[in-house]
C-alpha cells in the first residue's frame, strides 16, 4: 500500500497499531485514512469510530481495506478498498477521493 500510494505521488505515513495511528492523525490530520478492520491493539472499527468522533479528523476520506463485503463495513467508511487489491485498484480509490473533493469545491 505505502508503495503505491508513494508513486501517486502522496505522503504516507504507516501505522503498526491502531493506537499509533489514531497518534498520527491527530497529530497531523491526513486527507485519506486506510484502515485495515484486523489490528493489532484495538481493531479497525474502534479506530474509525475515534477518527469520526474527534473534530480534527471527522472529515478524513476513512477507506477500510478489508477481505469482508462492502455491505459488512459500509456504515464504517468511506470507502471499501478489497483484498487482495493492487495498483489500479489504489489508483481507482486515490481517484474517487479527488474526483469527490472536487465536486465539493464546485
Amino acid at each position: 500500500m505505502e508503495r503505491y500510494l508513494s508513486a501517486l505521488g502522496c505522503r504516507v505515513s504507516v501505522a503498526q497499531t491502531g493506537e499509533r495511528g489514531l497518534e498520527l492523525a491527530f497529530a497531523d490530520p491526513p486527507q485519506i485514512v486506510i484502515i485495515d478492520i484486523l489490528l493489532p491493539g484495538i481493531d479497525g472499527r474502534e479506530v474509525v469510530r475515534r477518527l469520526r468522533a474527534d473534530e480534527r479528523t471527522r472529515r478524513c476520506h476513512l477507506v477500510v481495506s478489508s477481505v469482508l463485503e462492502a455491505d459488512d463495513v459500509a456504515e464504517l467508511a468511506t470507502e471499501l478498498l478489497a483484498k487482495p487489491f493492487g495498483a489500479a485498484s489504489v489508483r481507482r480509490m486515490v481517484d474517487s477521493y479527488e474526483a469527490s473533493e472536487q465536486r465539493q469545491g464546485e
